[in-house]
C-alpha cells in the first residue's frame, strides 16, 4: 500500500461524531476533505501525514488560538503545517460571466483568475 492510501487511511480513523471539541467537530469533515487533496496532489505530503501525528491531534494544532471563526484556507494551511511544517497552499478562484470576460477582456478568454493569497494573512 502506498503513502496516500495510508495517509487516507489515517485520516478516516477519526470520526467527527466521536470528537468532543465542538469547534474541531464542526470543521473534521473539511479539514479531512482538503488533506486527502494535498495528499493526492503530493505523495511527499502523503508521506509526511503516515509519519506524522494524529488528527485529532492535527484538528486541535490547526484550532489553536482560534475564537469564534478561522477562514477555511487559513485553517486549512494550518493543518498542512501540522503534518508539514512550512507548507503553503495556494489559491485560485476563475470566474466565468458566460459573456466573454469582463468588457476589457472581451475576446480573448472567459476566465479570469484572481489569487485570493491576499485577502488572507498567512
Amino acid at each position: 500500500m502506498g503513502y496516500y492510501e495510508q495517509a487516507i487511511e489515517k485520516l478516516n480513523l477519526v470520526k467527527a461524531d466521536k470528537l468532543k471539541d465542538l469547534k474541531a467537530k464542526a470543521v473534521c469533515e473539511s479539514v479531512r476533505n482538503a488533506l486527502k487533496t494535498f495528499c493526492e496532489q503530493n505523495e511527499e505530503f502523503a508521506q509526511s501525514v503516515v509519519q506524522g501525528g494524529d488528527f485529532e491531534q492535527c484538528l486541535s494544532s490547526a484550532l489553536r488560538g482560534v475564537g469564534n471563526s478561522i477562514p477555511d484556507p487559513v485553517l486549512f494551511e494550518r493543518a498542512a503545517d501540522f503534518y508539514f511544517h512550512g507548507a503553503k497552499i495556494v489559491l485560485e478562484m476563475k470566474i466565468n460571466l458566460g459573456d466573454g470576460g469582463f468588457s476589457d477582456n472581451a475576446g480573448k478568454k472567459d476566465e479570469t483568475s484572481l489569487s485570493l493569497d491576499s485577502l488572507f494573512d498567512f
